[in-house]
């Protein structure tokens, strides 16, 4: 189940909050067991994907179309899970600080 849009930020600036009264080691090791985590579950996605692309018959009729497609786009949200893990373990170790401080820009980059 997807969060609103509210919720989700709301939720990453609680996050946000609690991290910054862990040390950069503790969020680093959390963001690592994070991508285990995510990289079990993309590697189970993958697998159950190709049972249900190798049990389709077209002959018979049989198509898994759905679930393939729901288990493709779980893998991708894993890999993008995976991929903000990996870039705030490099910010964390380069120095750079996120500015949660700063209020929203609305996706404008000005």
């Amino acid at each position: 189940m997807t969060k609103s849009p509210k919720i989700a930020a709301s939720v990453s600036n609680v996050e946000a909050v609690r991290e910054e009264k862990l040390s950069d080691e503790e969020i680093i090791a959390r963001a690592e067991a994070d991508m285990k985590r995510f990289t079990s579950e993309r590697d189970a996605c993958v697998a159950r994907r190709k049972e249900l692309m190798d049990a389709e018959d077209p002959d018979k009729g049989v198509f898994h179309a759905a679930e393939i497609f729901r288990l493709q786009q779980e893998k991708l949200r894993l890999d993008v899970e995976m991929e903000f893990r990996r870039k705030k373990i490099n910010r964390i170790r380069l120095g750079i600080r996120e500015a949660s401080h700063l209020p929203p820009s609305g996706g404008m980059l000005f």
